[in-house]
């Protein structure tokens, strides 16, 4: 009898955390779900009491209204240009400082450290108007390299890469390649990157997102209408109480596509090679 009693408890606590994660994913899914089923409805339907809460059938008539009134495919291109060109660069760099940090010993290296938390904690908007004079000085005001080569690399991915590698690269390892000849680059090349796969596929979907949904230092930065990120052109066409927001909507979800597809890929790809080095 206690042997039923305690796997009909089992049961019951198995369901009540599928419940309470089912709750979780309807709570996370639905913002997505919202935004699908105002861009493919009328802003008249939005705005309607009880509001509608399934598919219409003014997606395409919205997505035409959108292209109208915003170079969608230029903003669009413009913003391509600066997540992927910053993911690749601060994949670049923070490996490359993390492996000097965590398998190198070399004068202030504890101080340096230091100084790379404490820039992690600062706020970023801090750097904002030291920023925007250097982007004057060097004449990029403007231009997407104002917005990329600031972002090369980053406190939170040195520090995130950093703590990874320790763990994950053996000094055996680099011990045995140096004995081979290999100097600093080809360990790093050939040995630290292998290793480090899934922490670079995290950091990269992080870096991707963070740069696409990234608002203020583009409003900043950009003032060329030419150059114009996707989230910066999209908050131009509210226009108080006459917004049209099935149309804004209609963008938004366009805007929402790509970082789904990266997040799918690259989610994918982290998640067999942790899976991987679990089963070594």
């Amino acid at each position: 009898m206690n042997g039923m009693n305690g796997l009909n408890r089992k049961r019951v606590r198995g369901l009540s955390v599928h419940a309470v994660l089912m709750l979780g994913v309807v709570i996370s899914v639905f913002p997505f779900y919202w935004i699908v089923v105002m861009a493919t409805n009328t802003s008249q339907a939005i705005y309607s009491y009880p509001p509608k809460l399934w598919f219409g059938g003014n997606l395409v008539t919205n997505i035409q209204h959108l292209f109208d009134r915003m170079d969608f495919f230029g903003s669009l291109f413009n913003t391509v240009i600066v997540a992927v060109c910053t993911t690749l660069l601060v994949l670049f760099f923070d490996s490359l400082a993390a492996f000097a940090f965590a398998k190198y010993d070399f004068p202030a290296k504890k101080f340096l450290f230091g100084v790379l938390l404490s820039m992690y904690i600062l706020p970023t908007q801090l750097a904002i108007i030291p920023q925007y004079e250097i982007m004057v000085q060097l004449g990029w005001l403007g231009t997407l390299k104002a917005l990329i080569v600031p972002a090369a690399a980053n406190a939170f991915g040195i520090f995130w890469m950093r703590q990874y590698t320790t763990t994950s690269v053996p000094d055996e390892l680099l011990d045995a390649a140096r004995i081979e000849g290999a100097g600093f680059f080809r360990l790093y090349w050939h040995v630290v990157l292998p290793c480090v796969r899934p922490a670079l596929a995290f950091l990269g979907i992080y870096t991707f997102i963070a740069a696409w949904n990234d608002y203020i230092l583009p409003l900043v930065m950009l003032v060329n209408p030419d150059r114009l990120t996707l989230q910066v052109a999209l908050a131009q066409l509210y226009a108080g109480h006459s917004t049209d927001y099935s149309m804004v909507m209609s963008g938004v979800l366009l805007s929402v596509i790509p970082l789904v597809l990266v997040f799918t890929f690259f989610a994918r790809g982290f998640i067999a090679d942790a899976t991987k080095g679990a089963l070594r």
